[in-house]
Order: C-alpha cells, then sequence, then structure tokens
C-alpha cells in the first residue's frame, strides 16, 4: 500500500493546484492601469474660466494663464478630513508605485527613477480633480465635477471588483481587501460633494445666506494668543490617566490638512501593504508545503534509514516554526507602525508648541538655524517619505520581531517539546547567574566608590556626595586590580552596545521625528532632516501670535481706508459749488475694487475706454 505521508502530500498538492485554477489570473473589462492613463483627459480638461476666475491676479496677465491649488500644505485648516480622505482614495496607486510596478517602457535601468518621477506625476493629476474641487471657491460648478469624477472611479472600481472578485493568493474576494479603502473614501467624497451641491444650491437660490470668505486668522489661533494674555491659574486642574500618559486634547491646536492627508494615507497604505505581504506569505507558504511534500515521499523511499533523516527533519522543523512565527509578528509589528502614527501626531504638536514658545533645546546645535530652500523642500518630502518609512518601518520591524520569535522558540518551547526541558532550565539558570553575577559586580563596584572613596555630604540636603576623592592610596589600590577584570568586562559592554543600538535602531527605523544616528551625527539621517525642516516651515508661516500680529495690521489698514474714505464722501456732500460726480463715482469704484480685489476681474473691457487697464494702474497704485 501507499504510505500515509505520501497521500498527505498528494492531497496537499491536488489542494493547491484546485485553489490555483479556482483563481486564474482574471481578466476584466477594464484595466485599472489603462484606466489611469485616460483619467488624464478630465484632469487637463478643467474649465479654462474656472482657472482664470481662481487666480486673483490673472487681470494683470492679460487672461493668458491661471493655476489652481489643489491643496495648501502650509496654512490650511479647513476641509481637514476631505483632504485626507481624498489622499485616501490615492493608496493603491501610491502602493502600485511603490511596488514599482509604473513601467509603461522598457528602459534601462538608469532611467527608473525618471520613469517613477513621470509615474508620480500622472498619479497626482488623475488624482488633481478631487482637490481642486474641494479647495475651488465656485462651490456648485466644483461640487457637479466633483461628484462626477468621483463617481466615474467609483463605478469603475465597482465594476472591477465584480468581474474579478477573486485572486491568486488569498482566494475569494482578495480584490474586495484590496479595494474597499478606495471604496470607502470615494463613497465619503460623493456624499462631501452632493453636500456641497446642495449647500451651494441654497445659496445661489437666496434660501441661504453666502458664508463668509475665509478668515485670515483661525478661531484656534485667536483662542492660543487669548490663552497666552490670561493669567495662569493658580492651581492646575487635575488630568486623568489617559491625559497624563496618552494623550490630551488641546481646543487651540489644530493639525494642518497636511498631517490629517499624510497620517490617513498611511494608515491605508499599512493596511494595503500588509495584505501584500501576507499575500507574498501564502505563496510561500505552499511552495514550502511543496518542498515539505517532496522531503516526505524522500523520507519515505529511505524507509527512515538515511543518513540525510536528521537533517531533513530540523531543516522541516525549522519551516514549520518559520511559518508560525511569521504569522504571529503580524499582529505586533502592525499595531507597533500604527502607534508610531498616533505618536508622530503628539510629537509634532509638542514641538510645535514648544518652537512657537523659543524653545530650540530638544533639537540638535545643527538644526537651530536649518537652510531656508533645505527647509521648503522639506516640506513636500515630509508627507512622502513618512508614509515610505512607515512601510519599510513595518517590513524590518516584523522581520526583527520573527527573529526574536525564532529565538524564543528554539531556546524555550522546542527544549519543552523534545522532552529536554530540564537541560533547558539548567542553561537557562547557568546563563542567567552569569549575568546576575556579572551586574552584580559591576553594582559592587559603585557601591565601594560610593562607600569608601568619595568625601562625606557638605550637607544633610545633597542628594549625593561631592565628586572629591578620599582614601587615595586604597583607590589606587582598587584601580590597579580591576583593571585586567574590565577588559574582559568591555568585550561583554561592547556586544551589549552592539546589541542594543541594533534593536533601538529597527524599533525606531519608523519614526522620522526621532532620529537614530549619534549625537553628531543627526545631518545623515534624512528622515530627520525633512522632518525638522517641516517644522520650521510651519512654525514661520503658522505660528499663531505672528498671524495674530499681521492679522492686527491687515484689519488697522482696511478700518483706516474705510474711515478715509467715509469723510472724503462727506466732505463731497457738503454744500458748495457743483462739481462733477464722475471724480466721485471713480473714487468709489477705487474703493470697491481695493476692499474687493475679486471683483476687478468681472469689469467688462470696452473698447476706446480702458476701463481694465484704469482698473490695473489704481490696483497697482493703491497696493504701493
Amino acid at each position: 500500500g501507499t504510505p500515509p505521508s505520501l497521500c498527505l502530500s498528494q492531497k496537499k498538492n491536488q489542494m493547491i493546484l484546485m485553489t490555483w485554477q479556482l483563481n486564474g489570473t482574471c481578466v476584466g473589462s477594464v484595466d485599472m492601469e489603462l484606466f489611469l492613463h485616460y483619467s488624464l483627459i478630465p484632469s487637463v480638461s478643467k474649465c479654462r474660466e474656472e482657472q482664470r476666475q481662481r487666480d486673483d491676479t490673472s487681470h494683470l496677465l492679460e487672461n493668458r494663464f491661471g493655476i489652481i491649488i489643489p491643496l495648501d500644505f502650509v496654512g490650511t485648516f479647513s476641509n481637514r478630513w476631505s483632504y485626507g480622505i481624498a489622499f485616501g482614495a490615492t493608496a493603491n496607486k501610491v502602493m502600485f508605485l511603490f511596488s514599482e510596478g509604473y513601467q509603461p517602457l522598457q528602459i534601462p535601468q538608469w532611467a527608473q527613477a525618471f520613469v517613477l518621477l513621470i509615474g508620480g506625476m500622472e498619479v497626482g493629476l488623475s488624482y488633481f480633480p478631487f482637490f481642486a474641487c474641494l479647495s475651488s471657491e465656485f462651490h456648485l460648478v466644483s461640487s457637479i465635477l466633483g461628484f462626477s469624477y468621483s463617481l466615474i472611479w467609483f463605478a469603475v472600481t465597482i465594476l472591477h471588483i465584480i468581474e474579478c472578485p477573486h485572486g491568486q493568493f488569498l482566494g475569494k474576494y482578495e480584490t474586495v481587501m484590496f479595494y474597499w479603502p478606495s471604496l470607502l473614501c470615494l463613497a465619503f467624497l460623493l456624499g462631501r460633494f452632493l453636500h456641497m451641491f446642495v449647500k451651494s444650491l441654497r445659496v445661489h437660490l437666496g434660501w441661504e445666506l453666502q458664508r463668509e470668505e475665509k478668515p485670515f486668522l483661525e478661531v484656534h489661533q485667536a483662542e492660543h494668543v487669548k490663552r497666552l494674555l490670561r493669567k495662569a491659574p493658580p492651581q492646575e486642574t487635575k488630568k486623568s490617566w489617559f491625559q497624563t500618559r496618552i494623550y490630551e486634547w488641546d481646543p487651540c491646536f489644530q493639525f494642518p490638512s497636511r498631517m490629517i492627508g499624510t497620517t490617513v494615507l498611511a494608515f491605508i497604505c499599512l493596511y494595503l501593504f500588509i495584505v501584500i505581504e501576507f499575500c507574498m506569505f501564502v505563496y510561500v507558504r505552499d511552495e514550502l508545503d511543496v518542498f515539505e511534500g517532496e522531503l516526505e515521499n524522500y523520507i519515505a523511499s529511505m524507509n527512515q534509514t538515511g543518513t540525510l533523516i536528521p537533517a531533513i527533519l530540523q531543516v522541516k522543523e525549522l519551516m514549520n516554526v518559520s511559518k508560525g512565527v511569521w504569522l504571529v509578528t503580524i499582529l505586533p509589528s502592525s499595531l507597533t507602525c500604527v502607534s508610531y502614527l498616533f505618536h508622530i501626531l503628539a510629537c509634532y504638536r509638542k514641538h510645535m508648541k514648544r518652537l512657537w514658545a523659543g524653545n530650540k533645546h530638544f533639537l540638535p546645535l545643527k538644526f537651530h538655524h536649518p537652510s531656508s530652500s533645505e527647509s521648503v523642500v522639506a516640506i513636500a518630502r515630509y508627507s512622502g517619505w513618512q508614509i515610505a518609512y512607515i512601510l519599510w518601518g513595518y517590513l524590518i520591524i516584523h522581520v526583527v520581531q520573527s527573529l526574536c520569535g525564532l529565538m524564543i522558540m528554539y531556546s524555550l518551547v522546542l527544549p519543552v517539546v523534545h522532552n529536554q526541558g530540564l537541560e533547558m532550565l539548567q542553561g537557562l539558570g547557568i546563563g542567567t547567574l552569569t549575568i546576575s553575577i556579572v551586574l552584580g559586580l559591576m553594582i559592587l563596584q559603585v557601591w565601594i566608590a560610593t562607600a569608601f572613596f568619595l568625601q562625606p555630604k557638605m550637607s544633610a540636603a545633597d542628594k549625593q556626595k561631592p565628586l572629591a576623592l578620599n582614601s587615595r592610596k586604597a583607590f589606587q589600590n582598587f584601580n590597579y586590580f580591576l583593571f585586567f577584570y574590565n577588559v574582559l568586562l568591555g568585550l561583554g559592554a561592547c556586544l551589549s552596545r552592539l546589541l542594543i543600538s541594533c534593536i533601538l535602531g529597527t524599533w525606531l527605523i519608523a519614526r522620522i521625528d526621532r532620529t537614530i544616528m549619534q549625537n553628531g551625527y543627526e545631518g545623515a539621517d534624512m528622515g530627520f532632516g525633512a522632518w525638522i525642516g517641516m517644522l520650521y516651515v510651519d512654525h514661520y508661516h503658522t505660528n499663531p501670535v505672528l498671524v495674530s500680529f499681521c492679522n492686527i495690521l491687515i484689519t488697522g489698514h482696511r478700518e483706516r481706508r474705510l474711515q478715509q474714505a467715509i469723510k472724503y464722501w462727506c466732505l463731497n456732500q457738503s454744500p458748495g459749488p457743483r462739481v462733477s460726480a464722475r471724480p466721485r463715482t471713480r473714487w468709489l469704484l477705487l474703493l470697491t475694487l481695493v476692499n474687493n480685489p475679486r471683483l476687478a476681474m468681472l469689469r467688462k473691457s470696452r473698447p476706446g475706454h480702458g476701463s481694465r487697464e484704469f482698473t490695473q494702474i489704481l490696483l497697482m497704485g493703491s497696493e504701493s
């Protein structure tokens, strides 16, 4: 008869073959990569009139050029979650670029950087309408365009999932697992644009008052300045354990849209990366199962008597243990990176508040005055680098935790499984005793130095003895006889230093807010440099005290101009010789255009009258 191990191996191979036949490569009617290319058409064909109206200075350029700002990466505090969800909708394409899957042409290896640059710009341009419609001031038109574009992406993604719901690695509903975050983000955008349309339509029909312009000074910035001017309370309110140890909400601080979008996109990309890694694990596990079946066939053919049988059994055990450890460590690795994302937000708030207070002591000395150009580039780099650091950090942390799990399995668990628990406990006890003796001798040296070789305290309130030697002859003998022992002890201390540095370096590799370089070498950490540059740009452009001061200057300037206009108007109304009404009309026109510069773009140019040139001259004169 056939050996049982051979039958089991044949059943495993049949199950793997059936899975691959069930989940063969599916070719749907819509190619998502090809649709990405075609999505550039509505992106580049954005309404030209809206571009002209969007730019406040387009009338100075004779209507030849206009720029729509997709997102203010520095000072945007409104629609933060809408922008964040819009970033989340790009997660699948970001992961597509991260895997370097964008290769439309066969090019040499040295030109890969240019191809990835083109791919990143294409992804940005294909999702540009989402951000442009969210940031546009013409809500009625932008809501219609944004809703239509979101509906197209939503419908195409749904069609792709319906046609190809399964995959080659996870089996059923693999495509759903990849695309449900993007679908959720697109559904949110559909609802957001629908809400914008209803609200702007009510304003257009006169059922609701139009909201005021975006204020120069945000509410939370004004509250922060007010809190600085108030007298501090004599006793601070008691904080809960959560507020003390984890996080305390501050109503006078808001994260900018860039930080919210980066965090949302990092969460979704981390989830997709874990799913991709699990797919690769399933593929490798199936291959190892096939290899294990071949090993079982070899063992069965040798009737358990071959010279390689012990080594083969150890290889099989290593494969089984590695698969289990890798699967178990997915959860702690992912939780570690998720906690890093929240912790980075907390560190951003803490560092910004310190910079607002003029405190730079938490920064390395060379970062107290960073380069202005590098800081400007840093704010463009930060978001992308933060996501990449999180993804690579997850993989490195997962590998390190898996290695630690293998050490635990082979040092503690497997000896018990193989009935070698006593030997394991004996070795563990000897190792623990050795380390305890070494640490005890180090502590004993400190105690002897404190008790015999330091002079007494100068005051009873002193926390420790002064650094003044006592019993110098005994101290010199103490140093001499311990010199040779400390040489051997230094070998272990050096290895422990290397081990601790490796563990902390790999554990904190995803933390872009903290450098893993030693003191003096922080400049080599490009991620930390991007973090510092981003902090300085935000500090210089969103400092509440500075913004409040500028707001006072702007408000005072407007009030003075308004008072002058009222005074001039009153003089014009006073009795006297009758003058022409044209100068007064033109003066009021100037006042209206200065206070409402967007109205200048709506003026129609009449041939021979030069009204547009007159407007430009007046506006430039008023600005000077």
